[in-house]
């Protein structure tokens, strides 16, 4: 959707680290200039303070990370579970940028530690539990709460209920989520779905209490048994059991009609999806409003994560937009054009605009689309700092379509 976001927030999302795409490249980087201060590390279970081992309790085949003896070789050993444990990171927060934050400060957790690392679990389970607890440090120091968007004065939003309001809400790319080799079909595959990273399920797991919310994750989504659940979260079985009772039913609530079932898996896009996607594209292009509409659901939301902009009602969406496509407008802001992209399993386009009197159009914001019954019934806007994580740039000439 052509929105004009503003130059300045009222909660503007944290810069993510410069992109590492190396475990080495992550230590290197957290070590040298860090940015979160201290935070409680969780030993897991088989640690101890001295760093000995005892190799007949280590499971078989497992590999312990006192055995490299350089940056190289314990980034060989992690640079496997990166992109499972950033999915991880990203599900506990609902934040891009925040979870590209804990796994790195996850990694330099473990670096730190490795020595006292015994073997009896597995690296997977080690590093889970690392990553867990940094997650749930962050949520404990970072307190925050769902909420309803409030009405702003001067700005018809619709006559609809206000949407739910999570300010620190962002997209994830789906690139991303296909660096799984293909013959793999185990508990990473699992953990990597697209389904449990869509938008609706993020915003639903943001109203769970973080711990309840971590029991669901590791035990609904990574597939751990609740054994070992327990052991990551230093609970009881019994009382991660009664967590998982209580987080189920609550996180259905927060589902949209139609999707209460647990991580119900969404459909390939159909060829309908794929048109509905490039109509709006068009018409965003040639700035036409009435083709806008014929796309748009009688009750379409649009939001506009972290800002407190929303409207319910495609009269609404319609008035708001239509102010900057109008050329006559005092208002107009500008020619668009858009690149596609997927963002949490849903088609997505980043917007940019090339402003009167300039020669290229430059990032304005990223739209993801939920498309209901060959409409839209949801655009989600968000903030163009995040394209480049999605492989696109910040801005484009003519030519660049």
């Amino acid at each position: 959707m052509p929105v004009i976001l503003p130059a300045t927030t009222d909660n503007a999302p944290v810069a993510a680290y410069p992109s590492t795409r190396s475990a080495v490249g992550a230590l290197r980087y957290a070590v040298g200039a860090r940015r979160h201060g201290p935070t409680r590390l969780a030993e897991p279970s088989g640690w101890h303070n001295d760093g000995a081992s005892d190799p007949s309790r280590r499971p078989k085949g497992s590999v312990v990370p006192q055995q490299t003896d350089t940056d190289a070789g314990f980034a060989e050993l992690l640079e496997p579970y990166r992109r499972e444990l950033q999915v991880h990171c990203y599900r506990m927060t609902g934040s891009y940028d925040e979870a590209e934050d804990l796994v790195q400060e996850t990694f330099l957790k473990a670096w730190r530690s490795r020595e006292a690392y015994e073997g009896r679990a597995s690296v997977r389970t080690w590093l889970y539990r690392i990553a867990t607890n940094t997650c749930l440090d962050h949520l404990r120091r970072n307190q925050r709460t769902p909420h309803p968007y409030e009405r702003l004065p001067g700005m018809e939003h619709g006559k609809g209920e206000p949407p739910t309001r999570i300010e620190w809400l962002q997209p994830y790319p789906d690139e991303l989520l296909a660096d799984i080799p293909a013959e793999e079909a185990g508990p990473e595959s699992q953990a990597l779905s697209r389904e449990t990273v869509e938008l609706v399920f993020l915003a639903a797991l943001q109203h769970l209490p973080p711990r309840q919310r971590a029991v669901l994750i590791l035990r609904d989504v990574v597939g751990l048994p609740a054994t070992e659940t327990a052991g990551l979260l230093d609970l009881s079985t019994a009382s991660v059991n009664s967590a998982l009772q209580r987080a189920r039913p609550a996180l259905r609530e927060h589902l949209p009609a139609g999707r209460r079932t647990e991580w119900a898996p969404s459909a390939a896009p159909t060829r309908e999806e794929r048109e509905v996607v490039e109509r709006y594209r068009d018409a965003a292009e040639r700035l036409d409003l009435s083709a806008m509409a014929e796309l748009l659901t009688a009750d379409a939301k649009l939001t506009m994560p972290p800002n407190p902009f929303w409207f319910v009602g495609r009269e609404a969406i319609l008035a708001f937009v239509g102010q900057t496509l109008d050329q006559a407008s005092p208002m107009y802001f500008g020619r668009w054009r858009h690149l596609p992209t997927w963002a949490n399993g849903l088609p997505a386009m980043g917007g940019y605009v090339q402003r009167p009197g300039t020669t290229v159009f430059r990032a304005q914001n990223l739209d993801v689309l939920r498309i209901e019954g060959g409409r839209i019934a949801e655009i989600t806007t968000f903030e163009p700092h995040l394209l480049p994580a999605f492989g696109l740039p910040l801005k484009i000439t003519e030519q660049e379509r």
